[in-house]
């Protein structure tokens, strides 16, 4: 390995020079050591690679505790992050439609007086209101995306985009109709550590949305709040959400 050959390389030229090139800064300190009293060169290698070990063992300990604490959250929250329009009014399913778009949902409304929310949808989910989160997220940007459905019984399933499988990348939830087009759901996800596998907590999506009048979108904003494994809130993040109907003709994701 590359550490030895150096080491070697440095037996070859003495210990003096063994210690000046191992004198620790103050950026990457060693354990404090008795060089004195390693006067013959074995004991000074052992001496060493005990401190390269303990080092190299701190900095790795470091990187996992970055990649547990970035797991916490609806995918990877820092920049560079995709941005898009966000809506003047979020309970307006029909608002970002295009024109065409507009008019087949109308005319689904003339033939169905009862469009339902029951089906499956292609989702996505936008920041608004997180500027002052940290990291800051910009309004617009998409923080998670995926397909979810909502069943006749009043149950619910999404399978989030953003989030690895190994994050848990499913959850499930129950909702309720609470007006003509509006509706509520609740749903949880388990949140583990895509590293290690710990379980982390757990999170919770409440989202309000509006159903457009043919059934075709649906519109709204939701509040996302992580939880660690003891119940305190760790996170909380609001946003847009906007759906597309996903049907047997849907040939595009």
């Amino acid at each position: 390995m590359k550490i030895s050959h150096t080491l070697q390389r440095l037996t070859n030229r003495g210990p003096r020079m063994i210690l000046s090139t191992m004198t620790p800064t103050k950026e990457h300190s060693l354990p404090a050591m008795n060089w004195q009293s390693a006067t013959e060169t074995g004991d000074s290698i052992k001496m060493i690679r005990r401190a390269i070990t303990t080092t190299l063992n701190s900095a790795i300990t470091g990187l996992l505790f970055v990649s547990a604490a970035s797991a916490c959250g609806p995918g990877q929250l820092q920049a560079p992050f995709v941005i898009q329009q966000l809506s003047l009014d979020p309970h307006n399913a029909l608002e970002s439609f295009s024109s065409a778009n507009i008019a087949n949902d109308l005319g689904n409304a003339a033939n169905n007086t009862t469009a339902s929310i029951v089906g499956m949808w292609s989702i996505q989910f936008l920041s608004e209101g997180n500027t002052s989160h940290n990291p800051a997220i910009p309004d617009g940007a998409m923080i998670d995306f995926g397909y979810n459905q909502w069943h006749s019984d009043g149950t619910e399933i999404l399978n989030s985009g953003a989030r690895t499988p190994a994050q848990e990348n499913f959850c499930l939830g129950v909702w309720q109709k609470t007006g003509h087009s509006t509706y509520q759901l609740n749903h949880f996800a388990l949140n583990y550590d895509p590293t290690t596998g710990t379980f982390i907590g757990r999170i919770n999506i409440v989202e309000t949305v509006t159903l457009s009048p043919g059934g075709t979108t649906y519109s709204g904003t939701f509040v996302y709040t992580v939880f660690d494994t003891k119940g305190n809130k760790t996170d909380r993040l609001t946003g847009q959400i906007s759906a597309q109907r996903v049907t047997v003709d849907t040939t595009a994701p």
